[in-house]
């Protein structure tokens, strides 16, 4: 606040009354009032853009999740039901056949796979899945009502999958010919950052149930 100094006229002479001065904000302190609110709003609308980012990744992220333990879920059915021998739970083209004694076994396919719906015998990973078609994910349409004709259909051809067996050994270096190691692996992109992610599932399966 400035102080202003009014002088007056009395009987004996001039008088020196102190006042001070009203006045409002100054141009510059309104521009740097407005400048720190900027600041403060593009923060918080920074805030918002991630939390709506982090919310669609997991969505990503759950639907990798799903989709490997779908495959795994299916393995452990097809052994459970018999539905397929022992030495058919490996890679294609695996040379470990102890109970066929063929050359070469395993119908599961190497390598990164699109993900389709299991093919005519029920397995995700193998050669028939192709035919079968692509899996999609269905979502309630804009009755909010899942499961009938205006439901949404999401197709998942952002995702790969990659199942792999390896064979496991005891302590002494020897085979064991009745478990295997399983290690299905998700290949996706998110779709806000559009970077790379990746979901490991670890697990075993054996010979018997």
């Amino acid at each position: 606040m400035a102080t202003s100094i009014i002088r007056r006229g009395g009987h004996g002479g001039h008088e020196r009354v102190r006042k001070e001065a009203e006045r409002g904000f100054s141009l510059l302190e309104v521009l740097i009032s407005m400048a720190i609110l900027t600041v403060g709003l593009v923060s918080l609308l920074g805030v918002f853009g991630l939390a709506m980012a982090s919310t669609q990744t997991s969505q990503q992220d759950m639907i990798a999740k799903q989709l490997a333990n779908e495959a795994l879920e299916s393995i452990i059915t097809a052994r459970n039901t018999s539905q397929m021998s022992w030495d058919s739970i490996q890679n294609a083209g695996s040379t470990n056949c102890p109970n066929s004694g063929t050359s070469t076994c395993g119908i599961f396919l190497s390598g990164a796979q699109q993900i389709y719906n299991a093919g005519a015998d029920g397995i995700f990973g193998t050669s028939d899945d192709a035919a079968a078609g692509e899996e999609t994910l269905r979502e309630p349409g804009p009755d909010g009502i899942y499961g009938n004709s205006n439901d949404v259909l999401i197709p998942l051809t952002g995702y790969q999958r990659t199942i792999v067996f390896s064979p496991l050994y005891d302590a002494q270096g020897n085979l064991v010919t009745t478990l295997r190691g399983v290690t299905i692996t998700m290949q996706y992109t998110t779709s806000q950052a559009k970077l790379q992610k990746t979901y490991v599932l670890n697990s075993y399966i054996s010979q018997y149930q």
